[in-house]
């Protein structure tokens, strides 16, 4: 097993009062094998740091079974050091040696599960896998290109901000413009989507194709999918004949093929599933299996020099992505509003629907400046304002259908659109088709919905 790291392993972290008395008579320390003698029943397991908000009346052992256990410090007869233990670490192996003739790439790191260990205080995961050591524990990747790596960000994916994404996409383009043939991005993948399609606003003509990739189980266990899904975005990022930004994930449980998602088309719509990223109204750009990139759209943007690769990195925080509910108060836009949002991104109901009590607070807004477009809740199909007296009215307000787009991307959209652009442009870049997407048309396709 590897550790979040050593300084909480040096001292009794988390334990305090009698507990913390107990250890330190004894002579124990975090990491330490240890037997305990309750009132029942004895016990012998690895001395865990207790999480800092958890109750500090019990103790934290894992037990040799791995499991880990809570015991009341009240219950506690005596308890023994069994085996005093260094504090584990993780060493990397060389990496091998690199060919001249391979091709150059980067992996820029920003954390998430895929660069994640078991949590030595929780049995979690948390980010603690440097872009190094995803090198040293995926040797494949040696064969496939002379590999540098960097560690950008070290978090989890929920807590990526706009700021994050304007680093990122400002990191992406200083190494594409320096000539790195293949780029990576590892991240964890619950706003995964978000950024990719953040990126695939960002970063106008890209000349190489950029993959973001993530894992639904952590580097240090049996099951994960972190090796796998590394292994294919490298081939891919060298290899692909398009251009552009792409999510490659899982295309089923098993490793057999990997799917690679457009940036603007993605989303997680499973929890915990490795194949848990779909397309939304189109089909994955293309599969990766046994070495191959199978590309399904025609579309695509091919690899191109990078004379017209151009960066618009800046992202308007003041931008409000809202998921209309029965019965939501006009209040939650005015209250935004007075507080300079503007613009809003409405999830609403079927073709786009929302009651008419809030229609003329909409209307007022947009006469106030603010930019309110329309996406749908259903996550398949488009949006039709034009079917119902709801959505016409909504039209009437100045309230803008935004078509198959997603709502995630079109919040990352209007972001980018406030951040770069005067005002009186952005109605036509946001209907505008820049990265995707948009679909043409909506076609009946069996594979189309989620497990199927």
């Amino acid at each position: 097993m590897f550790y979040a790291g050593s300084r909480s392993l040096e001292k009794l972290d988390g334990y305090s009062g009698d507990i913390k008395r107990l250890l330190e008579e004894n002579n124990v320390r975090a990491g330490d094998v240890i037997r305990v003698v309750t009132l029942d029943r004895e016990y012998v397991g690895t001395l865990i740091p207790r999480y800092e908000y958890a109750s500090q009346d019990f103790l934290t052992l894992k037990l040799l079974n791995g499991y880990n256990i809570g015991i009341k410090f009240d219950r506690i007869l005596s308890i023994a050091l069994v085996e005093k233990h260094s504090p584990p670490s993780f060493k990397p192996t060389p990496p091998k040696f690199r060919s001249e003739n391979l091709p150059h790439a980067v992996i820029v790191s920003t954390g998430g599960t895929i660069a994640s260990r078991v949590d030595y205080r929780t049995g979690g995961v948390r980010p603690a896998l440097t872009a190094s050591d995803l090198l040293s524990v995926v040797p494949e990747l040696a064969e496939i290109a002379k590999v540098d790596a960097e560690v950008l960000f070290s978090i989890y994916s929920e807590n990526m901000t706009q700021s994050h994404w304007t680093t990122l996409s400002k990191k992406l383009h200083d190494y594409i413009s320096r000539g790195y043939e293949g780029v990576v991005v590892t991240h964890g993948t619950d706003t995964m989507g978000y950024t990719a399609a953040a990126l695939s606003f960002a970063l106008k003509n890209t000349p190489i194709p950029i993959i973001l990739v993530g894992s639904q189980r952590s580097s240090d266990r049996p099951s994960s999918d972190a090796s796998s899904n590394l292994i294919s975005a490298m081939h891919t990022s060298i290899k692909a004949p398009f251009s552009g930004v792409y999510v490659l994930m899982h295309g089923w449980v098993s490793d057999e093929r990997m799917a690679i998602h457009l940036g603007t088309k993605v989303r997680k719509l499973h929890t915990s599933r490795r194949d848990a990223f779909k397309s939304v109204n189109t089909k994955p750009a293309a599969f990766y299996e046994n070495g191959e990139i199978h590309v399904l759209l025609d579309n695509l943007p091919k690899r191109r020099p990078p004379s017209s690769f151009e960066i618009f990195p800046n992202f308007d925080e003041r931008v409000a992505l809202i998921k209309f509910y029965p019965n939501m108060s006009p209040e939650i836009f005015t209250y935004l509003h007075e507080r300079g949002y503007r613009g809003f991104i409405i999830e609403g109901f079927g073709l786009g629907h929302v009651n008419s009590t809030l229609t003329p607070v909409l209307k007022k807004l947009v006469k106030d400046g603010v930019f309110i477009f329309m996406t749908s809740q259903c996550i398949f199909g488009r949006v039709r304002l034009t079917v119902y007296d709801t959505g016409r009215d909504l039209l009437e307000a100045g309230v803008i259908p935004l078509e198959d787009m997603l709502p995630e991307t079109a919040f990352v959209k209007l972001s980018w659109c406030l951040g770069n652009f005067e005002e009186a442009k952005v109605l036509d870049i946001m209907k505008a088709n820049i990265a995707n997407e948009y679909s043409p048309r909506t076609v009946l396709d069996e594979g189309e919905w989620f497990g199927s």
